[in-house]
């Protein structure tokens, strides 16, 4: 069955081309589009669509439309997924976008809308409920964090750090323990202790595992593959 995508994008040529983009890929439908805030919203509540597929700005401010659209539909409609288009590599954003959590949310630089894979492959994770942030994007997080991030992980101890970098490769609880031969239980207990130390305790579980990663990948420096 395919994934049904509503399309927001102010920009009547640029929206075109996505939805064109978007009509050649296999198990894909787009469901409607629109060009402002209150009509991507609309089209949400009529459509119930998979996915959100928006520009970042749009009418009536054209400042952070798509962002407050993300935020809005957490609370609306939790299971439809959004990824946000941007031109900007701005980190603020992309937080922004994950304040209230990364699991159904994605953010790609607009550069990305030539290339039909990776649009498709970040619709795909969000309506999954997966998360897809932009690597330009990322570089640029983790380069504010490197003063606060040495700090953070130097208080791991050598066990939280391997379970950090089973974390940064990608792995749910379940593979950690078993890359490590250690229980879940005990892999719990390890996570929620770096977490602690690193100060992310206050924050949702997707959220903190994210935040955590950033840091670690922040001490390996951008490029750096973990492990």
């Amino acid at each position: 069955m395919a994934l049904r995508v509503v399309v927001a994008e102010d920009n009547l040529l640029v929206r075109e081309g996505i939805i064109k983009l978007l009509d050649h890929q296999d198990g894909l439908e787009v469901a409607g589009s629109g060009g402002t805030y209150d009509e991507l919203i609309a089209l949400v509540d009529r459509e119930l669509p998979d996915v959100v597929l928006t520009d970042i700005r749009m009418p009536p401010s054209g400042t952070d439309e798509g962002i407050r659209a993300a935020l809005a539909l957490r609370e609306s409609h939790p299971e439809v997924g959004v990824v946000v288009l941007s031109q900007y590599v701005d980190p603020a954003y992309a937080l922004a976008l994950l304040e209230r959590g990364s699991e159904g949310r994605a953010y790609l630089l607009k550069e990305r809308v030539s290339d039909g894979a990776q649009i498709v492959h970040a619709i795909e994770e969000v309506a999954r409920g997966g998360s897809v942030i932009d690597p330009m994007v990322v570089e640029a997080l983790v380069a504010q964090r490197t003063k606060r991030a040495a700090s953070g992980l130097e208080r791991l101890t050598p066990r939280e750090r391997e379970v950090l970098e089973q974390m940064a490769q990608g792995r749910n609880n379940a593979g950690i323990a078993q890359a490590l031969f250690l229980s879940e239980r005990a892999i719990e207990k390890h996570i929620n202790s770096l977490f602690s130390k690193l100060g992310l305790s206050g924050e949702p579980d997707v959220h903190r595992r994210v935040k955590a990663v950033l840091l670690f990948l922040n001490e390996a420096g951008p490029g750096s593959p973990p492990g």
